[in-house]
């Protein structure tokens, strides 16, 4: 299941999609994201699983785009830590 964490705004839209089908709750995400952004716990968005999974914790996911902007890449960087740290490929920033 695809879980979008983020917002809306006039100048664009700013998400983290967490796919919890390929989230193994490793928590390497969660080590190298020095916005403190991501948590590894329960699915929130699927109460029926024993699972736990990476999500967007909840005071962060009205400023993302600010507290992930260091982290963006620009042409002579690697991509963003969480992502890269993602083994399974289950995380995407939408900007």
């Amino acid at each position: 299941m695809l879980a979008n964490y983020g917002y809306k705004d006039g100048s664009g839209e700013y998400y983290i999609t967490i796919d919890s089908d390929k989230c193994n709750g490793c928590g390497q995400c969660v080590e190298v994201c020095p916005g403190k952004v991501l948590a590894v716990g329960e699915d929130q968005n699927d109460p029926l699983s024993d699972d736990d999974v990476a999500y967007v914790v909840d005071e962060e996911r009205k400023k993302i785009k600010y507290t992930c902007g260091p982290c963006k890449p620009a042409s002579n960087r690697p991509e963003l830590p969480c992502v890269a740290a993602c083994e399974p490929e289950a995380i995407v920033h939408s900007w």
